[in-house]
């Protein structure tokens, strides 16, 4: 049986996963990004970055992946709510050498959080640039993905520090 103080509430009375009731949460603007990192040799981003890929350009490809993921979090997740998003800004930023990062930022005006599908949109473009770019290297690594931060409802806001781990 759940335990009724647990902070995890996708359990209902009998222990059986459920998706949880928000409709007396109050509605807020929210937000939230993460993060995701993909790992290359340097001549593969290289590649990326001069649009040299045979599949083509692979940043705005997976751009419009980690949109259309957002989009469909409750599609891929059993408990999220569908939502209407209000935005969803996806950025690409790299160390100079084997490190593409891949960054999500959501918002939402609604009565649960965007956590999800910012985690979501980062994963989804991770694994697009790994589709895209694998006849070029298949030894790439994905991750770690991270929520970097949320702001809004009633757990308030969250800011990643970097010793976290």
């Amino acid at each position: 049986m759940a335990d009724s103080r647990s902070p995890l509430t996708h359990f209902n009375e009998q222990g059986r996963a459920r998706m949880v009731d928000i409709s007396d949460k109050q509605e807020t603007s929210r937000s939230a990004t993460a993060r995701t990192t993909v790992s290359m040799q340097p001549t593969t981003l290289a590649l990326i970055k001069e649009g040299k890929i045979g599949k083509g350009d692979v940043l705005a490809v997976a751009q419009v992946a980690a949109v259309m993921a957002a989009k469909k979090t409750s599609d891929w997740i059993p408990m999220c709510h569908p939502l209407s998003l209000t935005g969803v800004d996806i950025r690409f930023f790299d160390n100079g050498h084997n490190e593409l990062y891949i960054e999500a930022t959501v918002r939402t005006k609604g009565q649960t959080g965007v956590e999800m599908e910012a985690l979501t949109a980062v994963s989804a473009a991770s694994l697009t640039v790994y589709d895209m770019c694998k006849a070029a290297e298949k030894s790439m690594i994905i991750g770690p993905t991270l929520l970097m931060s949320k702001t809004g409802g009633k757990s308030g806001d969250y800011q990643r520090n970097d010793t976290e781990q």
